[in-house]
């Protein structure tokens, strides 16, 4: 039964507050006027790609609903009046799968592939990406769609699950292309459509890379029975992604490529676009050191639109300057010297625009930007409606939705759920009342990590409050109390020392108590270790009254992330203890460069903390255990106990980073929620758990889930509220003080963590 295990909220990272959708302009426009719309505006749309006439006429032929609903005919292709476009699109429950738009005369028709070859294809929890049409053009030539899909499960852990597949648009036959036991990226098909490039994975492994994924190019037949029976797969450029032809012979792609900063002193990466000759094999760059340009989208052999960063920054906070956006430029090397001609900077000059590609031989180009037309202006304030969705889940029996909030908590009874809001200022509450701030900060300091009292006869609220990804500095834990049953701003009190870096509490069943992390035993060390602590008086804490906090774990390590099960038995929680490594200087050198790396989950006993059991890692189990490994975090226990949820990097990643909008310092942007069963009545039976469950497929990064015994319909949650699908879309607007009214982005800092908002 659906549902009958309660529901899952999440929330994407740096998912764009406002929906992102498909435009098109000539090259140069010569102003905003000339943007063009492509889709009928529903959801999130991106990644397009232009579907050639006589495609377009085979998948008309094949669901004929697509071309009546705009009036459009086969003549209409023909004469290039009606036009059609493969894209990315949220619509489908959250999903980031493909879809099909005809346009004509004003009229826009979208499908998704599932509605035109049915759900055997294209059904269930998957991510798909990078639709093209390939198979060759001649009149009888079997055209295909080539594209991305993650739907078939890998096991090994880390290991993306992009695959690359060929789907007849005649009889919807359905073939892989990518081999077993290696992945693909973003793949391209040539003018001939017998070709196609794809980025793959170095090694046919992904090793952790945050933003320069280490990929090769590589070439195959699109299809094998036309074309000898092979594949004739062949690497072609080591270290490049995003591959374009410019014909059967030219390739463009781009490159990174890893330096220290000389101003800052740490990693950064720089982003040029090259051209390969496959006759010669020369390789040649396209554009300068001097700036940032990636995802290249060819014209011809010497003709090239490309992303541009002008200048890169590292300001904390602020407004940018236009070349500090990224911006579309057209160049042809076929004249020497010429500069690159600017083409978004004349629509909107402060947005972002992403993955350009082609439209009528080059004479328009579309991309994908963030609809700031949406932006509602009231009392001088920019308001950015943030919508909760309903999402497809893979497992019958759990509900799953996104929450656009950070850190959502839902109470035990399922009368009430917090969040904070993206700007990591505000606690927003949903309950039987309605929707409000119940807490605010202003100034440097972020708040966090809401987590409701397992009482609800308590009514208190948790939160944390200060600097984020900064142990060096105070963290304190605050209790808000009295949350639904007070008008106004309920009274709020901290519970911790004001000398520690603590957070992330969570109560006892009872609500006596709370566990919670901290550094208060290891200041005088330069790693500033974490381990977990109770709290043993919930609601006076250390600060006020007898209350004291006991250690539970011991160790020079990171313990955080816990939570207390429902039978009050254990504590769950993530660790870096099992890190390998000599000392501890060697052990943070394998940091990437961004954060520990190698949490696994654990259980611990409430009562006796010497009993201690990993039940889940990213690097194993088995031989590669004790290898580097990545992140299992924030885990939750599910209301019956029977299982856990998590974020982890189980199933490495998804598309190519450089391509979407990013935090800059980004802890990781990728990752997704996943669920292991385990044993509730026996702590020693759920050791390295093998089998996990990937909840979501997604591009972003997925993260702190929540775990609720209601389901999203069901009529006690008053929180469900706010859960729709994009056909009835409930929103709430937080203010959005961050937004350009001109249509560009803002700069956000929450205490050391930049964030690059996606407000407009």
């Amino acid at each position: 039964m659906e549902g009958s295990r309660g529901s899952i909220a999440s929330f994407a990272t740096y998912r764009p507050p406002l929906p992102v959708d498909l435009f098109s302009c000539p090259v140069p426009p010569s102003s905003r006027n000339d943007e063009l719309h492509l889709t009928d505006g529903v959801s999130y749309n991106y990644n397009g790609r232009l579907i050639p006439a006589a495609a377009l006429k085979a998948l008309i032929s094949r669901k004929p609903e697509l071309a009546s609903a705009c009036g459009a005919t086969t003549k209409d292709v023909d004469k290039g009046h009606a036009t059609g476009l493969v894209f990315v699109s949220e619509r489908e429950n959250g999903l980031e799968t493909l879809h099909v738009a005809l346009r004509f005369n004003g009229k826009v028709k979208v499908l998704s592939l599932a509605d035109i070859y049915g759900a055997n294809a294209f059904g269930g929890v998957r991510m798909e990406d990078s639709g093209s049409i390939g198979g060759g053009f001649a009149p009888n030539a079997d055209l295909s769609l080539i594209y991305v899909s993650t739907k078939k499960a890998v096991e090994k852990r880390r290991t993306p699950w992009t695959v690359v597949y060929r789907t007849s648009l005649r009889t919807g036959e359905t073939e892989r292309l990518t081999p077993e036991g290696q992945y693909d990226l973003s793949p391209a098909v040539s003018p001939s459509g017998k070709r196609v490039a794809v980025a793959n994975f170095s090694g046919n492994r992904w090793a952790g890379e945050i933003e320069h994924l280490k990929t090769d190019i590589v070439v195959m037949n699109v299809d094998k029975k036309a074309q000898g029976g092979k594949l004739d797969r062949k690497a072609l450029i080591r270290d490049g992604g995003w591959p374009s032809w410019g014909s059967d012979n030219v390739i463009f792609f781009h490159r990174g490529f890893d330096h220290i900063d000389p101003a800052s002193g740490k990693n950064t990466v720089t982003w040029r676009v090259f051209r390969h000759d496959l006759t010669t094999g020369r390789t040649d760059p396209v554009t300068p050191e001097s700036f940032d340009a990636m995802t290249p989208a060819a014209i011809d052999e010497t003709k090239v639109v490309v992303a541009t960063i002008r200048t890169r920054t590292n300001q904390m906070g602020g407004q940018r300057e236009e070349e500090q956006y990224r911006h579309i430029e057209f160049i042809d090397l076929a004249v020497p010297n010429s500069p690159p001609v600017k083409i978004t900077q004349k629509i909107f000059p402060k947005a972002d625009y992403y993955n350009p590609f082609v439209q009528h031989g080059g004479k328009s180009i579309g991309y994908h930007r963030a609809r700031s037309d949406l932006i509602l202006q009231q009392n001088g304030k920019s308001d950015v409606p943030r919508n909760f969705h309903k999402m497809l889940s893979p497992h019958k029996d759990v509900g799953l939705f996104r929450v656009s909030g950070v850190f959502p908590t839902i109470c035990s009874d399922g009368s009430k759920l917090a969040f904070v809001d993206n700007e990591f200022k505000a606690v927003w509450l949903a309950d039987k009342e309605g929707l409000r701030v119940v807490y605010e900060r202003r100034g440097p300091n972020s708040v966090f990590a809401t987590v409701w009292n397992q009482n609800p006869e308590k009514d208190i609220l948790y939160v944390c409050v200060g600097p984020s990804f900064s142990a060096d500095t105070p963290l304190e834990i605050y209790a808000i109390f009295n949350v639904s049953g007070t008008r106004g701003r309920p009274e709020t009190k901290r519970l911790t020392d004001g000398s520690f870096n603590n957070a992330f509490p969570s109560s006892n069943p009872d609500g006596t108590k709370f566990v919670f992390r901290s550094t208060r035993d290891h200041t005088q060390s330069k790693f500033r270790y974490k381990n977990l602590y109770i709290m043993q008086d919930a609601h006076a804490g250390e600060t006020f009254g007898d209350g004291t906090a006991t250690r539970l774990t011991e160790g020079n390590w990171t313990d955080t992330q816990c939570q207390w099960s429902p039978r009050g038995n254990w504590i769950v929680f993530s660790s870096t203890r099992d890190k390998p490594g000599r000392n501890e200087e060697e052990k943070l050198m394998l940091d990437n460069g961004l954060d520990l790396g190698h949490f696994a989950v654990y259980l611990v006993m409430a009562a006796d903390p010497k009993v201690v059991v990993r039940v889940v890692t990213s690097a194993g189990p088995g031989p590669g255990l004790n290898s580097f490994a990545g992140h299992v975090n924030h885990p939750v226990f599910s209301p019956d106990g029977r299982s856990i949820a998590f974020t982890s990097d189980l199933a490495a990643i998804s598309s190519e980073p450089i391509s979407m909008p990013m935090f800059l310092h980004s802890v990781r942007p990728y990752g997704d929620i996943f669920s292991i069963d385990i044993d509730p009545n026996d702590i020693n039976k759920n050791k390295d758990i093998k089998k996990f469950h990937r909840v979501t497929h997604s591009r972003y990064e997925y993260s702190t889930p929540a775990w609720t015994q209601f389901a999203t319909d069901e009529p006690n949650a008053q929180w469900n509220m706010l859960v729709t699908t994009d056909a009835k879309a409930a929103s709430y607007k937080p203010s959005c003080p961050y937004a350009h009214p001109d249509g560009g982005e803002s700069w956000h800092m929450t205490g050391h963590l930049v964030i690059k908002k996606r407000c407009c």
